[in-house]
């Protein structure tokens, strides 16, 4: 009975606490604060996966966490509602401190897990193995109307909502290029590097898959904002 007392008592405790930071009764350092917008500034912790979960149906707050990173965007039209793939909430990523490839479409949550990912993973993984920056980023795309794998049926990718972006390798400060095809069996710096960025991912976006996962990502990372948690 002493215990059940003590544990509400406790219960009731916390809910005050959160009570007292929603309504902003209690100062709190907003990067532990849950109802604190998201800046990919700060260091992560265990409150930004909430904070970027919040994200996907508040557009508002969304921007709020891009203007913290130095990414170059422009919101895109929502798309029909009756399209095969309708887009909504949708940006265009120009680039920012590391340029790309080419632009791409993206998901706001996408967005702002990869502007994390460039100042928290992947810029630390290229300092720690080469003491260099990554100076632009290769990929293969990101939007695809289409299902898994390009099947005829089953379930649309996560491309198809422009929730997951393809990953082919990188360019550091020297020139150097590294590639995912080429460099994943690597049993150097090169390899060493792809395999830091690939556990460091893991800790930015809900899915990575990559060489070690199957085939058809043998030629890069493929990297998501979907429901399931996978690191492969």
């Amino acid at each position: 009975m002493r215990g059940s007392t003590l544990f509400l008592l406790f219960l009731l405790m916390c809910l005050g606490i959160g009570l007292s930071v929603w309504r902003d009764w209690l100062p709190v350092p907003g990067r532990w604060n849950p109802w604190a917008p998201l800046d990919v500034r700060e260091q992560p912790n265990l409150l930004t996966p909430f904070k970027l979960w919040r994200l996907q149906d508040d557009p508002a707050l969304c921007d709020q966490a891009l203007q913290t990173s130095t990414l170059r965007y422009a919101h895109q039209a929502d798309s029909a509602a009756d399209a095969k793939c309708p887009l909504s909430n949708t940006l265009r990523i120009q680039g920012g401190d590391v340029a790309l490839s080419s632009s791409f479409l993206s998901s706001c949550p996408l967005a702002v897990a990869y502007a994390l990912f460039d100042i928290h993973g992947l810029q630390p993984a290229a300092q720690a193995v080469f003491g260099e920056k990554v100076t632009q980023i290769d990929h293969l795309g990101s939007f695809a109307c289409r299902n898994v794998y390009n099947r005829s049926e089953g379930r649309l990718s996560q491309h198809a909502t422009a929730n997951a972006l393809d990953i082919a390798g990188f360019r550091l400060a020297d020139g150097r290029r590294i590639s995912v095809l080429k460099d994943w069996k690597d049993e150097g710096d090169n390899g060493r590097f792809l395999r830091l960025v690939r556990d460091n991912a893991c800790q930015h976006f809900n899915t990575v898959l990559g060489p070690d996962y199957n085939a058809a990502h043998q030629n890069h990372f493929h990297v998501d904002m979907g429901r399931w948690r996978v690191c492969r």
